[in-house]
This record gives structure tokens, C-alpha cells and sequence, in this order.
């Protein structure tokens, strides 16, 4: 695992946080945000995980 990977992970994870906040709040814009927030890391660890895989090559 490299350090895109785990950030990734890790902005997954406070997405998913910040979005139950929300919910729990009813907070609706937080929601979304943490929702965001998941989608960036999603993409980040995706990328990551290329990287590595295109350097194992």
C-alpha cells in the first residue's frame, strides 16, 4: 500500500463520518459534503492502487 492509498482510505473513512454527523444532526449540506469527501478518497486510492500496480510492472 502507498501513501495515496492510505490517505484515500483515509478521506473515505472522514467522509463517511462526516456524512453520518450529518445525518445524525440533520444536517443535510454536511451529508453531502462527507459524501464528497468519499468520493474524493475513493478516487485517490484508485489512483494509488494504479500507481503501484504500474510500478510492480
Amino acid at each position: 500500500m502507498n501513501k495515496q492509498e492510505i490517505k484515500g482510505k483515509n478521506e473515505q473513512l472522514e467522509g463517511k463520518l462526516r456524512g453520518e454527523v450529518g445525518k445524525i444532526a440533520g444536517n443535510r449540506t454536511e451529508q453531502v459534503k462527507g459524501k464528497a469527501e468519499e468520493l474524493k478518497g475513493s478516487v485517490r486510492e484508485t489512483i494509488g492502487r494504479t500507481a503501484r500496480k504500474i510500478d510492480e510492472e
